[in-house]
């Protein structure tokens, strides 16, 4: 398989997944080289082509998410809720309400069956969703804040 093979796999395998999630995802052109480069990997993985893996998307970087008066930094994956590692005093979040997980150098935030959902930017999760700078994150009736990622 040929890199210009590679590239258009990544591209339509992305857009493919962009246009699942409207709204949420930039076009190809406007992803960043990092997210550009894991689609590239992952495409490569599975198509069985090149050495390419997913640990070349680059290291991941750390979290910062702002939940009321509080600051905190992540480096891995870690779950929100009553007992989670991200506490929230929140009668209407459950005890392992959400996960924040690393991949591909980037940060996604998924729900753990919760009994009132987990929602980003206003709209309910149904599977994990990429995590930005400014996204606002509802567990429960607190609102977590990501201040960069």
């Amino acid at each position: 398989m040929t890199s210009t093979d590679l590239d258009r796999l990544a591209r339509t395998a992305y857009e493919a997944h962009r246009s699942a999630n409207p709204g949420s995802l930039p076009s190809w052109e406007d992803a960043s080289e990092q997210e550009q480069k894991a689609w590239r990997a992952a495409v490569s993985a599975v198509t069985g082509q090149g050495d390419a893996t997913l640990a070349e998307a680059g290291p991941t970087q750390s979290i910062v998410l702002q939940a009321g008066n509080e600051t905190r930094v992540f480096h891995t994956e870690f779950t929100a809720g009553r007992q989670g590692t991200l506490v929230v005093n929140d009668e209407h979040a459950s005890s392992h309400h959400a996960l924040f997980e690393p991949a591909h150098g980037l940060w996604y935030v998924k729900d753990l069956g919760s009994t009132n959902g987990t929602w980003l930017n206003r709209r309910r999760l149904v599977v994990a969703q990429r995590l930005k700078k400014g996204d606002k994150i509802r567990i429960g009736r607190t609102v977590v804040v990501v201040v960069s990622a």
